[in-house]
């Protein structure tokens, strides 16, 4: 499935998500979970600057619908994000049953920018949601966000 404009809007909520979350001293990720009648039911977004490189966006997505979802309603709603799920995000979405992912970056997309901008990389590596999660659907990335993201990642992460 492509990118339709609903999607392009709601991955601006995530690019908003992202930009509050780099306002905070944080990492410039956020992630929104939409049901299958088109209603926001989480939003979050990173909050790994206290230490915990755990506490991404997505990974608290699928906490959320564990929580709060039936597995049909799991299974029918759509997790939107900024960047690209890391694998243990990709891993915990699929663990749980969750089934569209779309993201406005890609994992290749902000690994190429942290090497042009010699950040060196990180220790899990930067792989596709669908080679860790396979029968995941997954839309991305979104060219028109591109810019936005890379310099919201650029004020985060270029020296």
């Amino acid at each position: 499935m492509a990118i339709s404009d609903n999607d392009l809007g709601q991955l601006r909520k995530c690019v908003d998500l992202a930009r509050e979350a780099l306002d905070d001293g944080d990492e410039p990720f956020g992630s929104i979970l939409v049901d299958h009648t088109g209603t926001t039911v989480f939003t979050d977004r990173n909050r790994v600057k206290d230490g915990d490189a755990t506490q991404h966006p997505e990974f608290a997505v699928a906490r959320w619908a564990v929580a709060h979802l039936s597995p049909e309603d799991r299974a029918r709603a759509t997790v939107y994000t900024s960047g690209e799920h890391c694998p243990m995000c990709s891993a915990a979405h699929a663990w749980v049953g969750l089934n569209r992912i779309v993201y406005a970056t890609s994992s290749a997309q902000l690994s190429g920018w942290l090497s042009e901008w010699g950040v060196p990389a990180g220790p899990v590596a930067p792989l596709p949601i669908t080679t860790v999660a396979p029968g995941v659907d997954v839309d991305g990335p979104a060219p028109e966000l591109a810019e936005t993201m890379k310099a919201l990642y650029a004020a985060k992460f270029r020296d």
